[in-house]
């Protein structure tokens, strides 16, 4: 018998904490910046991170997660990313397509998704960001305010 999935909750609640840092990390002025972008080089590849606010409220903020890669015949995803302020959380809500995530799909199923979708995919933005951190470029100098 197949064992019934079981979504680890405090994994993905501590994913979307360190996801909102991150963020904050790349965009410490998010209040007053609409837009930043990153030079990421490794090795011989070269790519563009954007991250784009596209709605900001009182207690979210709705922010574009995109790549562009140099010379790649494959399309990096882009990612929705809800931020929740006074939660300090930051979770991918959907693709660019605008098609909202469930927090577990069963499975198989006709998108063909994984069980723990969101999960994997609240990890890769989680490795992505931190992989900007760590190896980003921007042309302009970022102040930290805190």
């Amino acid at each position: 018998m197949k064992k019934r999935y079981i979504p680890d909750l405090v994994k993905q609640m501590a994913d979307c904490e360190a996801n909102y840092l991150r963020l904050m990390r790349l965009m410490p002025d998010l209040e007053q910046c609409d837009e930043r972008e990153f030079e990421v080089h490794w090795h011989n590849q070269h790519s563009t991170v954007r991250l784009k606010v596209e709605e900001r409220f009182t207690y979210t903020t709705t922010v574009l997660v995109s790549q562009s890669l140099e010379h790649s015949w494959l399309e990096a995803p882009s990612l929705i990313v809800r931020m929740y302020h006074d939660a300090r959380a930051a979770e991918v809500i959907c693709l660019k397509s605008r098609r909202q995530f469930k927090g577990v799909y069963s499975y198989p199923n006709n998108q063909m998704h994984q069980r723990d979708e969101k999960a994997q995919l609240n990890q890769y933005l989680g490795e992505w960001l931190s992989h900007c951190l760590t190896h980003g470029h921007e042309a302009e100098t970022v102040y930290s305010y805190s």
